[in-house]
């Protein structure tokens, strides 16, 4: 509940942040920000990997009751995000920072503020890569409500942001990154302070374990591979659709990640909170309890964005109006395909997290990770080939639900699961839902004139239907009965 109030407020905050940037900025300063930053979102697949190994060990050793072991295991990780922040320094100030200036379509006029937005990036994300293993502990002690509570003054200092940048009238694109340098700064901040105060494992110690760190170190090589998979599906593939189209098709495809984050952050608050629990049943050898949690962790992760995705992607023409304005060239039907692909790829979050509990995932990361390394290619050659920008949405599609295939199998092979139980468990009530609760508010956008009436319709009955045919036939028996005695609960303790 902590987790899902706090995205609901930095939902809010978000698509008021981003429609104000984007007034205040300009399409092409936005979409500038966005692909400058992105150079330095690449080397995000770093943060990635070590954050869920951090996550694992720490949640895998409270699940063998090993209490005596979490310092070392915090010390090891801290000391290879130090490690790991010189080499993005390195790489950002040589690599990173020749491919900015000369190698993106920037305006001239408008390449010094994108080395201000550059180096901005680069310092912001050192910072945000020292926070992960504060991050790490929160969320593997349970206590989401502290991590809720820290998002949540993000939020509000991103907000405010927004109104300093109006205000002043220097010049505002190197001013927005500044200031949320700055925000990254107090955050780091927050997170170091808590942690130290309230787990005493959170204290550095130089130390060496050496069988911890190879073990923790191999488990991240192979992370570290399946990591920078989604940087080839997001970040190169936002620099192609810069070189062949320029920074406004940025924007758009800015505006649909902005959205599909919003939207997406609902179903992972579900699978960040079930994480530990997934890996805690496992390493105290709780197979059937792991399992279980597993599948019913796939659907709801599936029906809490599905809720939210589809009055979006039948009402995305409104809304983007109502919220934008002016919004870019493209951003509704990009919007529409990114929002899709992340429903697609929701169902598998709690695989991933049963196949990191395992500890084996060098199968899983080659394979999986190579399929979805096929955006790259695939994107390219439909762009050379002239097709539109869209058509590399379409291609991610295709590819995400092939990689949701061959997990399934990957992971039975690590964990012995039944894919005919989780046919029948996770893939039959999903399915049935997203069908049947499609076709009534598809007709009423059809039949019902009047923009806003119009809107309040599809969305009210998205949302009913939905949850109808969720309760009803996406749950079973011993699930509705769990729902029910709950609500109770909430009702009568009210």
């Amino acid at each position: 509940m902590a987790l899902y109030f706090r995205q609901i407020l930095i939902m809010l905050v978000s698509l008021y942040t981003v429609r104000v940037v984007l007034n205040t900025l300009g399409a092409e300063d936005y979409g500038i920000y966005n692909v400058v930053a992105g150079v330095v979102t690449m080397f995000g697949f770093l943060s990635g990997a070590m954050a869920t190994a951090s996550q694992r060990f720490f949640s895998f050793e409270m699940g063998r009751k090993n209490e005596t072991g979490l310092p070392h295991i915090f010390s090891v990780t801290l000391t290879i995000y130090a490690f790991l922040s010189a080499v993005i320094v390195i790489f950002a100030e040589t690599l990173g920072l020749w491919f900015v200036c000369n190698k993106l379509v920037i305006p001239l006029e408008r390449m010094t503020a994108a080395k201000w937005i550059y180096q901005c990036a680069v310092i912001s994300f050192l910072f945000t890569l020292m926070t992960t293993p504060y991050m790490s502990a929160i969320i593997a002690h349970e206590n989401m409500n502290v991590y809720a509570y820290v998002s949540i003054v993000e939020a509000m200092l991103k907000l405010a942001v927004v109104f300093v940048l109006k205000v002043v009238s220097t010049d505002k694109l190197i001013l927005y990154g500044i200031l949320l340098l700055f925000v990254a700064i107090i955050n780091t901040g927050l997170y170091r302070f808590y942690c130290r105060r309230h787990y005493k494992e959170c204290r550095f110690r130089l130390s060496w374990d050496k069988k911890l760190f190879s073990g923790m170190f191999s488990y991240v090589g192979w992370n570290l591979f399946g990591s920078s998979v989604g940087v080839f599906k997001n970040q190169i593939v936002n620099i192609l659709l810069n070189q062949f189209f320029g920074s406004l098709v940025n924007a758009a495809r800015a505006i649909a990640s902005q959205v599909s984050a919003a939207v997406t952050s609902f179903s992972q608050n579900f699978s960040t909170a079930i994480r530990p629990q997934i890996i805690k049943t496992y390493a105290a050898e709780e197979k059937e309890e792991c399992l279980s949690l597993t599948f019913r962790g796939c659907k709801m992760t599936f029906f809490l964005m599905y809720i939210f995705t589809l009055p979006l992607v039948l009402e995305m023409s409104f809304i983007l109006k109502v919220w934008l304005k002016n919004p870019p060239e493209n951003a509704v039907l990009f919007t529409r395909l990114v929002l899709i692909d992340a429903l697609v790829d929701s169902v598998s979050y709690p695989i991933m997290t049963l196949a990191q509990a395992t500890g084996k995932i060098r199968l899983y990361q080659s394979v999986v990770g190579g399929i979805l390394l096929l955006n790259l290619p695939v994107s390219y050659v439909c762009l050379k080939c002239g097709l539109p920008a869209y058509s590399v949405l379409v291609a991610a599609i295709c590819i995400t639900f092939t990689a949701f295939i061959v997990r399934i199998f990957i992971v039975k092979k690590l964990t012995n699961f039944s894919v005919v139980i989780f046919l029948q468990n996770v893939c039959l009530p999903i399915l049935s839902v997203a069908l049947l609760s499609v076709p009534v508010p598809f007709i009423a956008r059809v039949l019902i004139k009047g923009e806003i009436l119009n809107f309040i319709c599809v969305v009210f009955l998205s949302i009913s239907f939905t949850v109808i045919f969720v309760f009803f036939i996406g749950i079973n028996k011993v699930e509705r009965v769990s729902v029910v005695n709950m609500i109770r609960r909430r009702i009568f303790n009210a």
